[in-house]
């Protein structure tokens, strides 16, 4: 699995048109309109890493609107919920 936070910067006027163009786009999980230095995050999840490098330079930077993207690669995932399974099995 390879899973990819992508920080997009927008047009100002082109925020909620990309946004939806970009959720539409196959291996995006989840498109969020933040508060602060980017106006976009994208959360991007596929089985092979490979098919990362068409959903975001060849997907989401060629949406109309989108000016730049920034892609934080997730090595590993932590919740809670994964650590209450482990204890249910009995693992500390």
């Amino acid at each position: 699995m390879a899973d990819a936070v992508v920080l997009i910067n927008t047009e100002a006027n082109k925020v909620s048109q990309a946004a939806q163009a970009i959720v539409e786009i196959p291996g995006v999980r989840d498109v969020y309109s933040v508060a602060g230095e980017v106006d976009l995050v994208a959360i991007v999840s596929t089985a092979d890493f490979d098919k990362l490098t068409t959903i975001i330079p060849d997907g989401i930077a060629k949406v109309e609107g989108v000016v730049a993207t920034q892609t934080l690669m997730a090595f590993r995932q932590y919740s809670r919920k994964d650590e209450a399974a482990a204890f249910d099995l009995g693992m500390d």
